[in-house]
């Protein structure tokens, strides 16, 4: 574990100011990412290290499609996450605790440069919920010339984005829904502080944004085309992945069908330059 670089203590408590949560985290306790965790009047993360998942992989699955495209991208990822979304695909490793290996760092930077790998994803669970990890990786990676990704879904205050990301080359990051109240209902967050992180990230460093086509939450055209608009409207040369969902986890509507989100493809390719159909056989 290792002590966090974004909170407050206020007596015996502390208040996480990682993400929009702002969890008041009493002794001994974690805020609602499960990994962050008040010890004597700190916050610690608890998964500092702590990874499930080591793998290469075509930067084309993480995914994305104008960054370093054909080469393969060290992806790397712990548990945790501050989201609560019902459809998780990766819940196994978001909502409990795998089995994992502890490496540091200098570990991650030293693989990636052994197999001459020139990027590493943080990715599988959210990584801001593994905030000093990732920041400490990307430091060393930024040394030693290697890019940093982030699979996100971008639900992180401005200020530590803002530090993060000088040393963070590219982002895929999840627009869930366009509406507030199924980003309150579905996953427990708000959809504005993921509209922010988007336009801060998108001065910074390359972005792709990912929408999970979900039966029953965001499968509405009109408010499809409102996300569409407004991504548009922030840059429409960011690339689109419309993602066919699977049920899983807590829900259990049918999948999505394949002709409806082929269908919303073409709707987003009118509004946007780069439009990608994923999940799709």
């Amino acid at each position: 574990m290792k002590e966090a670089y974004f909170y407050k203590s206020i007596e015996e408590s502390v208040i996480c100011i990682l993400c929009p949560h702002k969890c008041l985290i009493k002794e001994n306790e974690t805020g609602i990412c499960a990994v962050r965790k008040n010890i004597d009047g700190k916050l610690y993360s608890m998964n500092y290290g702590r990874l499930s998942s080591i793998n290469l992989d075509p930067i084309e699955k993480k995914p994305l499609m104008k960054f370093l495209q054909n080469s393969r991208t060290l992806s790397v990822g712990s548990f945790g996450c501050n989201l609560s979304c019902l459809f998780c695909q990766n819940y196994r490793i978001a909502k409990e605790t795998p089995l994992t290996v502890y490496r540091t760092p200098e570990d991650i930077v030293n693989l990636a440069r052994e197999y001459d790998i020139p990027s590493i994803s943080f990715t599988y669970n959210e990584p801001i919920v593994s905030y000093e990890f990732v920041l400490d990786t990307a430091i060393l990676a930024k040394e030693k010339g290697i890019k940093c990704i982030l699979v996100t879904n971008g639900y992180i205050e401005a200020s530590p984005l803002l530090h993060l990301i000088q040393y963070i080359d590219a982002m895929n990051i999840d627009l869930k829904t366009f509406s507030c109240d199924e980003y309150k209902k579905n996953c427990n967050g708000e959809v504005e502080p993921v509209k922010r992180t988007i336009k801060i990230a998108n001065k910074f460093s390359h972005i792709e944004v990912t929408t999970l086509l979900v039966t029953g939450m965001n499968d509405k055209e009109e408010a499809l085309l409102e996300l569409f608009n407004w991504l548009a409207e922030a840059d429409k040369n960011i690339p689109l992945h419309l993602t066919r969902y699977f049920p899983s986890y807590k829900y259990d509507k049918p999948a999505t069908g394949i002709a409806f989100a082929r269908k919303v493809k073409r709707m987003a390719e009118d509004i946007l330059s780069h439009v990608y159909l994923g999940n799709v056989r």
